[in-house]
């Protein structure tokens, strides 16, 4: 197995060199590189593919170990003051938006491209979800406004707790009735307030904790802990554990910072999780390549066709209806918003974890594929044109 890690590895790192040489965004060709690994008979990495793609104790660790560093990261190095100041559109866009999302991708490829009630609703969680990779590195790259790119990444963040806690009610939903979408309702407060919760609770604990000790490697180890645990803690208890790591993520960056973490302590816990962050990103977009390799997108041509345009209509309509409650958000934004939410890691790390015998999960996953291809090769490519042609600033 561990043969397997480093062959993936020494790939993903060598990628995102070529990829910083050529000063574009990793993302992009990790999907690239991880489709042609997939489709080709590549000498050599056959054995991997295999493993990779049928070991479901090696899909449920990369789930486990780097959706919560992926959210950890995020959650660690968000500006709570910046978040303060624009939570009107983070909370519109996070719990409106998504929700529009989730409910208008789940009719549409109901009624329309005529899946089962249960994987309309999964799809529809898949596409819930932004993964704010790609897009902010594309902001940086071009000095786009702060508040935009805040309110970017801070909906990213939120709306991965909600799109999680979707995505697991859906994997359990054959059948839509009051009742049901009552019951669903009261699930789903407990599962996000029981999040929240948790990680209240732990992201405080651990701040305290750091508070009485310089030392930084214990303090990076206690970071680990409090990531790791927060989401088993909170699976544990059936709520969410991507709520909890974000939650406590977000008191240890702030809270934790402020009490007693040297300048020092800061900068390579920062560091750190940068540097887990990148690999567990890289490792996943890989991995969905060598998933893809036993399915035929030949004969699923127009469904993903149909599921793409579906799913940007959706983020159109979702991200407009939701914004028109802020007169502060300027139109060109709402613009630049709806085109950038692009999608990444987190699609595919919930897909993956779906079990093979699913009845419908291969074409649920060539259409995550497809529709996470498509949005970082076309509209991450051209989102600094759409930033230029709108006029944002």
């Amino acid at each position: 197995m561990i043969t397997y890690w480093i062959i993936l590895l020494a790939i993903a790192v060598g990628i995102v060199f070529i990829a910083e040489k050529m000063k574009q965004p990793y993302p992009t060709f990790l999907v690239i590189v991880g489709l042609i690994i997939g489709i080709l008979p590549i000498p050599g990495l056959s054995e991997v593919k295999s493993y990779a793609a049928t070991d479901t104790v090696f899909q449920t660790t990369v789930i486990l170990i780097f959706l919560s560093a992926l959210l950890g990261d995020a959650a660690l190095k968000l500006p709570i003051n910046e978040l303060n100041k624009s939570k009107k559109p983070i909370l519109l866009l996070s719990f409106v938006g998504t929700f529009l999302t989730f409910l208008i991708v789940s009719f549409l490829m109901y009624f329309l491209i005529n899946l089962s009630l249960q994987q309309a609703l999964i799809f529809g969680a898949l596409m819930a979800a932004t993964d704010p990779v790609s897009v902010l590195s594309i902001f940086k790259a071009i000095g786009l406004n702060k508040r935009l790119s805040i309110i970017v990444e801070g909906e990213s963040l939120a709306n991965d707790g909600v799109a999680v806690v979707l995505f697991k009610i859906a994997l359990v939903t054959t059948v839509l009735s009051l009742t049901g979408t009552f019951e669903a309702s009261i699930e789903f407060v407990k599962v996000v307030s029981g999040g929240i919760l948790i990680g209240g609770v732990c992201g405080f604990i651990a701040s305290r904790i750091t508070s009485k000790i310089d030392n930084y490697l214990v303090e990076i180890g206690l970071s680990m802990v409090l990531f790791y645990g927060a989401f088993d803690i909170g699976e544990h208890f059936h709520v969410s554990g991507v709520i909890a790591v974000v939650t406590a993520g977000l008191i240890l960056g702030t809270y934790g910072k402020n009490i007693g973490m040297s300048d020092l302590t800061h900068e390579k816990m920062d560091s750190f999780w940068e540097i887990v962050a990148f690999l567990s990103n890289a490792l996943i977009f890989l991995l969905v390549g060598l998933e893809v390799s036993n399915i035929n997108f030949l004969d699923k041509g127009w469904l993903i066709i149909g599921s793409i345009l579906i799913v940007l209509l959706a983020r159109f309509v979702a991200v407009y209806i939701s914004l028109a409650f802020d007169k502060s958000i300027p139109t060109s934004w709402k613009h630049v918003i709806a085109w950038g939410g692009l999608k990444g890691s987190l699609s595919i790390a919930l897909i993956l974890s779906v079990t093979p015998e699913f009845e419908g999960r291969e074409l649920l996953l060539a259409m995550t594929f497809s529709n996470v291809v498509f949005s970082l090769l076309v509209q991450g490519t051209t989102l600094k044109k759409v930033v230029a042609f709108v006029g944002v600033r």
